[in-house]
């Protein structure tokens, strides 16, 4: 059975080229998000085992919603992303209980593997 992912980006050009990406490499894209609202409310509509979530939104940061996701207890797996190298983002790993971090340059199915 697929992984089924959510992809939260502002810029459709990454969700785009992330979904045929992913779904090439065997992962079911169930959804697409622009902005932290609209993620929030995609994992409760869709329940994706997987979110890749960017971390500068237009609206709510990727952080806040990582947040948000991990505050109850039962959030999905949670992979950051960002054209910025992760030392710009200080200790976001260990702060809101995300499975790691992939630069947007490096994303694979292999490297999101890799980090469940």
């Amino acid at each position: 059975m697929a992984k089924t992912v959510l992809i939260v980006d502002d810029h459709p050009s990454f969700r785009a080229s992330a979904r045929m990406l992913l779904e090439s490499e065997g992962y079911e894209v169930v959804g697409e998000a622009e902005d932290g609202q609209s993620a929030l409310q995609a994992v409760e509509d869709l329940h994706p085992d997987i979110v890749l979530l960017d971390v500068q939104l237009p609206d709510i940061d990727g952080i806040e919603v990582a947040a948000r996701l991990t505050a109850n207890g039962s959030a999905p797996a949670i992979v950051l992303t960002s054209s910025r190298d992760l030392a710009d983002l200080g200790p976001v790993r260990d702060r809101w209980h995300v499975r790691g971090f992939i630069p947007k340059a490096e994303l694979s199915g292999a490297a999101l593997e890799a980090l469940l």
